[in-house]
């Protein structure tokens, strides 16, 4: 089974969850994660599960302004100069790049902060919108991994991706090659 994993992350949880899920889905197969910046149209090609994830901004998917804004903000922290994580683009722009496929597999996370859903909002509902409408077949409900003000995941998320993986893999049809 050969499992793509699509990520977008500025501040390194969304990429952190991003490889948590990778290593439950080394146990089926090979793995690929891809930054959403090094993805072409192409990279889900062949694909037998496609896991899209995507940190919320702005209660949804990012924008090119909130990557700058997120940028500034993780640079600042991290005290390097803004523009190496919001040079590329997000998801929405690789979304616009992607064919139509027919029936992939797939499933959508993000983080978001700790708090009601509707107050918080979810890149993860727009992201598995997007896969539907370009041909995925969702096998997994949307899934949010919570982070704090800090934009760390919170304790246990992580052991949270293990167990929503091994779910997604669990819903799977077996793969033959």
């Amino acid at each position: 089974m050969r499992t793509v994993i699509i990520v977008e992350s500025h501040y390194g949880a969304t990429a952190g969850v991003a490889e948590e899920l990778a290593r439950v889905a080394r146990r089926h197969g090979d793995v690929e994660v891809v930054r959403v910046e090094d993805a072409g149209p192409d990279t889900v090609d062949g694909a037998d599960l496609v896991l899209v994830g995507g940190p919320t901004h702005v209660h949804g998917m990012t924008w090119a302004s909130t990557r700058r804004t997120a940028d500034a903000d993780a640079a600042e922290r991290q005290g390097r100069e803004p523009g190496i994580d919001a040079a590329g683009p997000g998801l929405r722009t690789w979304f616009h790049q992607v064919d139509r496929v027919h029936g992939t597999p797939s499933a959508a996370f993000d983080t978001r902060l700790d708090g009601p859903e509707h107050l918080t909002g979810r890149a993860s509902l727009g992201i598995s919108r997007r896969l539907r409408h370009h041909g995925f077949v969702e096998v997994a409900a949307p899934r949010s991994f919570l982070v704090d003000k800090e934009n760390a995941l919170l304790e246990g998320e992580l052991g949270r991706a293990a167990d929503w993986a091994d779910s997604v893999f669990g819903s799977m049809p077996a793969v033959v090659h």
